[in-house]
């Protein structure tokens, strides 16, 4: 347990740091930006969403330069696996999340298209720094299109942004620069704190980077998305806290994981078969089965949410079980099967059923009178 003890303290203390870190890095970003006259609407697309994938970002990025291949690739996957289940599902538990803004709806099959696009890539062991390219031109068109959208129709899109505190600016360009410096500080000395934290508590656990990045690191650099969505839905704001997700999956896999292939360089990043075989499928899934519920009543509800939280700690034990329990592994991989994911499907495709039903029985009364 003593040996145990320094890897711990090193992967809170680097959870701290990045939490820390990211908060200043954005409230530095977003001053510079209201100085040189950026427009707010602008600055909550592009510099607050940046800001919340610091964390995954500097992680990643740290563990490619130290050789950390596969705990950098586990972080992305595991995020967004993270995003999806626990961060979204504990925003429902908390309020209802009601689903209104066009963002959101046009937001999720892009998510999805490219979630599916990173899986078909990274299929071959490795993603390529020509890959990573074509995420960061992907980056840069969906930015540039999601300001025109939110242009054109602002009265959809406010309550899906964050909101930019123009008192930030107020203490001048030096303390703006001062904070966004101490955050990239902060944020450089938390992802390398967790990267060896990581790296050693595997090594003592006997597990590997992956299984390490997929739970413990991806968990730790989500949570400044947890807390924001959660802030959000308590506030009733809950386009709010949907966006948050899917923006910060999104980045995740468009700016994070092109990020780490260009400076993995021409050996590319590879990527470990065990998560080309599992983790990539259940990302893909997670994010196909958030469609039916998103267009559903417009609304993801409680239970929806419990699910996507109950799932998760499934998809946990799944992964901790082959180094504590070896021989249940078998069957729980068989229950969840055919039990549990069954039931999961079933219910979505009749709720959705219920709902396509009842919007043509409103059509059909809408046409006769």
């Amino acid at each position: 347990m003593p040996q145990f003890l320094e890897p711990a303290l090193q992967v809170l203390a680097g959870i701290g740091l990045l939490f820390g870190g990211g908060e200043l890095f954005v409230q530095g970003s977003v001053a510079l930006a209201l100085i040189f006259g950026i427009p707010e609407l602008v600055i909550g697309l592009t510099v607050v969403a940046l800001g919340t994938c610091a964390p995954e970002l500097f992680v990643s990025v740290s563990s490619v330069l130290k050789g950390s291949d596969a705990l950098a690739v586990s972080n992305v996957v595991g995020s967004n696996i993270f995003n999806v289940m626990v961060v979204l599902g504990s925003s429902a538990l908390v309020l209802p999340l009601r689903v209104e803004s066009r963002l959101v709806r046009r937001d999720v099959p892009l998510l999805l298209a490219v979630s599916a696009a990173v899986w078909g890539m990274a299929s071959a062991g490795r993603v390529t720094w020509q890959a990573g390219v074509a995420l960061l031109i992907a980056l840069v068109i969906n930015s540039v299109w999601e300001i025109r959208t939110a242009r054109e129709e602002p009265d959809g899109m406010e309550e899906a942004e964050p909101q930019i505190n123009s008192e930030t600016a107020n203490g001048g360009w030096i303390k703006a620069c001062i904070r966004l410096l101490i955050g990239i500080l902060l944020l450089t000395v938390g992802s390398n704190q967790l990267v060896k934290g990581a790296s050693d508590a595997a090594s003592l656990l006997g597990v590997s980077e992956t299984v390490i990045g997929l739970t413990i690191v991806s968990a730790g650099t989500s949570m400044p998305e947890l807390f924001t969505s959660l802030v959000a839905a308590l506030r009733g704001r809950t386009d709010l806290a949907i966006g948050n997700v899917v923006g910060s999956s999104l980045l995740n896999q468009l700016l994070v994981l092109s990020s780490c292939a260009l400076i993995s360089g021409g050996t590319g990043l590879q990527v470990d078969r065990l998560i080309i075989e599992r983790d990539l499928p259940v990302m893909v899934l997670t994010t196909l089965a958030c469609m039916p519920i998103f267009w559903t009543r417009g609304r993801i509800s409680r239970l929806e949410g419990g699910i996507l939280v109950g799932l998760y700690v499934f998809y946990v034990i799944d992964q901790v079980l082959p180094r504590t329990l070896p021989t249940w592994q078998d069957g729980f991989r068989l229950t969840m099967l055919c039990i549990v994911l069954p039931i999961v499907l079933v219910m979505i495709v009749l709720q959705a059923l219920l709902y396509w039903r009842q919007l043509r029985r409103e059509r059909i009364t809408h046409s006769v009178d």
